[in-house]
C-alpha cells in the first residue's frame, strides 16, 4: 500500500508538471503560469527542484514576452526570484543539463535587448541596469559552458554596460566594467579606448596601483600607442614639483626616456611657475634650465625636432632678457645719478664731487661687469639653438601652421639678438659690427615672411 501510495503521488506530480510543460510548448505561457502556480501552491510539490525549474522557465518566458511583461509589471522580480529559488534547490544544475538552460538564456537575451533599447533612447542608467542583468545571466551561461561559444563572458554586454555608466556620469562604475575586460586582456582597435578611460580615471582618483596596472597592460597590448602621455599626465596631476624633478633625474640617469617623454618633462618644468604663483625667481630659473635640459635631450633623440630646439632657444632668450633688463636698469640708475651731479669749477670741489658720485655709481658698474658674462653666455646659447631651429624649418617644404608661426618668431628673435651684439660692438670693433649687422639684416628681412 505504501508503495502504491508513493507511485500515486509521483503520478500526480508528473501529471501536474505535464500540464505546465504542454502549455509551455504550445506557447500558452499564461496557461502554463496558471498550472505552475497550482503546483507551487501544493506544499508537497513546491519544494521539488523540478517544480522550481519549471517555475523559473515559465516566469522567465513571461519576462521575455513584451506584451506579458507589460501585463505583469513585476515580471522581472518574479523571474529573478524564480531563478534564484531554482539555483538554491539545484546548485549543481542537474536539471539544466537534462532539460536545458532556457531560463538563463531568456533572461540574458531579454535584458540585452532591453539594454539596447534603453541605450538608443539615451536612458543611460536604465541601459546600464539592463546590460548588468545580461552580464549576470550570461556569466552563468558561459561559465557553465551551456553555450557552444568558448568565450569566458559576454564582452559586448560588459562593454555597453561600461558605456552606459560612462554616459550616465558614473565613472567609478564604468571603470569597474572596463576593468573586467582589461583584466582579461581584450585587444583590438574597438577596445583601446577602455584602457585610455581607465588610465584617465585612475589619474583623476589618484589610484597609483591601478594606474600602473592598466598602464602596463596597455603598453603590452598596444605597444605602438603613445602611453607615455598618460604616464606624464598622472605624474603632472599627482606628484609635487620636487617629486617630478626627482623622477626626471632618475629616469634620465637610467637612459630610458624617449624623445616624447623628454618633451613632456620639458613642458612640465617650463610651466612650473604658472602652477606655483608664489615661486621665487631662483626656483623659476632652476626649473627653466631643467626644462632646457629636457628639450636639449629631446633634440638629441631627434635632430630634426625644431620645436625642441626652439624651446631651448626661447628659454635662454628669456634668461638673457632678464640679465639685459638688470643691465639696462643699472645703466639708467647711473645716468640718473650723474644727471644730479653738480657742475663744479673749483678743482678741489670738482675732485671731491667726482669721488662722491663715483662711489655711488661703482656698485652699478661692478654689477654690470658681473652680469656681462652670464648675459652673453645665455645670448649666445639662445642664438645657437634658434639658428638650429631656423635651419630645420627653413629647409622644410611642407611646414604646417604651427611650424610657420615658430619660424616667424625665430627670425624675429634672431634679428633682436644680432642687433644687440651689433650695437655692443658699435665704435669698438668695426669687423664684428659689420658681421652682426649683416646677420641682423638677413633675419630682419624675413620678418613675417612665412605663411
Amino acid at each position: 500500500m505504501i508503495a502504491l501510495l508513493a507511485c500515486s503521488l509521483q503520478l500526480v506530480h508528473a501529471q501536474d508538471l505535464k500540464k505546465v510543460q504542454t502549455n509551455y510548448l504550445l506557447t500558452k505561457i499564461e496557461d502554463a503560469k496558471t498550472e505552475i502556480d497550482k503546483v507551487m501552491a501544493d506544499p508537497k510539490l513546491e519544494g521539488k527542484p523540478e517544480a522550481k525549474y519549471w517555475k523559473a522557465k515559465v516566469y522567465t518566458a513571461i519576462f521575455k514576452d513584451k506584451a506579458l511583461r507589460a501585463k505583469y509589471p513585476n515580471s522581472l522580480k518574479d523571474a529573478e526570484d524564480a531563478i534564484n529559488a531554482y539555483i538554491a534547490a539545484d546548485p549543481q544544475f542537474a536539471l539544466i543539463k537534462q532539460l536545458g538552460a532556457e531560463p538563463f538564456f531568456d533572461m540574458y537575451a531579454t535584458s540585452y535587448t532591453m539594454g539596447v533599447e534603453s541605450f538608443n533612447a539615451k536612458k543611460w542608467e536604465e541601459a546600464a541596469t539592463n546590460f548588468g542583468l545580461s552580464v549576470h545571466y550570461s556569466d552563468f551561461i558561459f561559465q557553465n559552458k551551456w553555450s557552444s561559444s568558448t568565450q569566458p563572458f559576454d564582452t559586448t554586454s560588459i562593454l555597453y554596460q561600461g558605456y552606459s555608466y560612462q554616459n550616465a556620469q558614473k565613472p567609478d562604475l564604468a571603470a569597474k566594467s572596463y576593468a573586467r575586460l582589461a583584466d582579461s586582456k581584450v585587444v583590438g582597435t574597438q577596445f583601446m579606448e577602455i584602457y585610455k578611460f581607465l588610465l584617465n580615471h585612475y589619474t583623476i582618483v589618484k589610484d597609483e596601483a591601478n594606474f600602473n596596472k592598466y598602464l602596463a597592460l596597455a603598453k603590452e597590448l598596444y605597444p605602438k600607442e603613445a602611453w607615455e602621455e598618460f604616464e606624464i599626465d598622472y605624474m603632472d596631476q599627482n606628484l609635487t614639483l620636487e617629486q617630478k624633478a626627482a623622477l626626471y633625474d632618475k629616469e634620465d640617469a637610467a637612459g630610458t626616456m624617449s624623445e616624447m617623454k623628454y618633451l613632456q618633462f620639458g613642458d612640465i618644468f617650463v610651466n612650473a611657475k604658472n602652477k606655483d604663483k608664489d615661486m621665487d625667481s631662483l626656483h623659476q630659473s632652476m626649473y627653466a634650465l631643467k626644462a632646457a635640459d629636457a628639450f636639449k635631450k629631446a633634440y638629441g633623440k631627434n635632430n630634426q625636432n625644431a620645436i625642441a630646439a626652439f624651446n631651448v632657444g626661447v628659454i635662454y632668450y628669456n634668461v638673457y632678457g632678464q640679465y639685459d633688463d638688470i643691465y639696462a636698469g643699472n645703466i639708467r640708475a647711473m645716468r640718473a645719478i650723474n644727471a644730479e651731479k653738480p657742475v663744479e669749477k673749483d678743482p678741489k670741489k670738482k675732485a671731491a664731487t667726482e669721488a662722491l658720485y663715483k662711489q655711488k655709481t661703482d656698485p652699478y658698474l661692478k654689477a654690470n661687469a658681473d652680469i656681462e658674462k652670464p648675459l652673453m653666455e645665455n645670448l649666445n646659447t639662445s642664438l645657437e639653438w634658434l639658428e638650429k631651429t631656423f635651419a630645420i624649418l627653413n629647409a622644410k617644404t611642407d611646414r604646417n601652421h604651427t611650424e610657420n608661426s615658430v619660424l616667424n618668431k625665430t627670425v624675429d628673435f634672431l634679428a633682436n639678438l644680432y642687433a644687440y651684439k651689433r650695437d655692443r660692438n658699435r665704435g669698438k670693433d668695426a669687423k664684428l659690427f659689420d658681421e652682426y649687422d649683416a646677420k641682423f639684416k638677413v633675419y630682419d628681412g624675413l620678418h613675417d615672411k612665412f605663411n
